[in-house]
């Protein structure tokens, strides 16, 4: 009786690793490693600075909560110019998010439902400030305020017009994927039992469109979070400076952890405005899943 034994397998040569170096996941493996360790070294590094005890941003002289509350003038608690960057960088988050957001949707909406020679056209439009650079998107801005717009000047109302600009595209995007993904299906059912097109918008499409809405808001809000091209550009004077500013600032002259400190602040409150909408985006998509299947017919 006779025993198969299976062919030894061929070793892997240099000159066939060669001949393809992206046949094997390893190698991308170690590109994604890489890059991953050359963007979060940094931030961990100005991260554990900022609970530093000294001044250094470079030599490390002992834990400590200084630059977060405990310095009577230097710190985030006690500086003012460092307060009122916080206040003003949140005061245009949410209105970047509250007006951006419900502009993108109906746009999405508008854009989905369009059929003609001209569609095209406008959504290229549409997506101009999405493949545009922020930096001349910024400047063209600024000449507008600058020539066309000198009533409302620069300031809180043009940085956050320069923000809505910039993040509109966005809520487009992906509520156009969703709208896309749902079919008109769900519509036209509803409207076969005898909804109108605005009740089937109201009570049909925009629940369908939430978990999208929801992560849009979330997407655009931590966008212009962390934002300074822009902001910079349309900004005043002092008194409209934003955290991204006043970071920028404070490392051209001498800066101390504080800057640290602000940044790491804002580093977490987007991770967590992130983490809390990948949360409810996949809590909307369960209960829409358990609440209402594919229409029949």
């Amino acid at each position: 009786m006779s025993v198969f034994v299976a062919p030894p397998r061929p070793r892997h040569r240099v000159r066939d690793w060669l001949a393809n170096p992206w046949g094997k996941a390893r190698f991308l493996w170690v590109l994604a490693i890489a890059y991953v360790v050359w963007i979060f070294v940094p931030v961990v590094q100005a991260v554990i600075f900022s609970f530093n005890g000294g001044r250094s941003i470079t030599q490390w002289q002992g834990f400590s909560l200084r630059w977060y509350v405990t310095d009577p003038d230097a710190s985030v608690l006690h500086d003012p110019a460092l307060q009122h960057a916080v206040v003003q960088t949140l005061k245009l988050s949410l209105l970047t998010a509250v007006i951006a957001v419900p502009l993108g949707v109906l746009f999405a909406i508008g854009l989905h439902r369009w059929r003609g020679v001209s569609s095209r056209s406008s959504n290229f439009l549409m997506m101009f400030s999405f493949v545009t650079p922020e930096l001349i998107l910024a400047v063209a801005l600024f000449l507008l305020f600058n020539q066309a717009f000198r009533s409302i000047g620069y300031g809180t109302t043009a940085q956050a017009t320069g923000l809505i600009v910039l993040s509109v595209a966005y809520p487009v995007v992906i509520v156009r994927a969703r709208l896309l993904s749902l079919g008109p299906s769900y519509e036209e059912a509803a409207q076969d039992l005898g909804a109108s097109p605005g009740q089937t918008l109201r009570r049909v499409t925009l629940p369908l469109l939430g978990p999208s809405i929801f992560a849009s808001a979330a997407i655009v809000f931590a966008l212009a979070l962390d934002d300074f091209v822009i902001a910079n550009q349309l900004s005043l004077d002092a008194t409209t400076q934003t955290v991204s500013m006043a970071i920028y600032g404070a490392a051209r002259t001498a800066p101390t952890p504080a800057a640290n400190a602000i940044g790491t602040l804002m580093l977490v409150t987007s991770t967590i405005v992130i983490v809390i909408a990948i949360a409810v985006y996949r809590r909307m998509e369960r209960v829409r899943g358990a609440s209402a299947g594919p229409p029949v017919g």
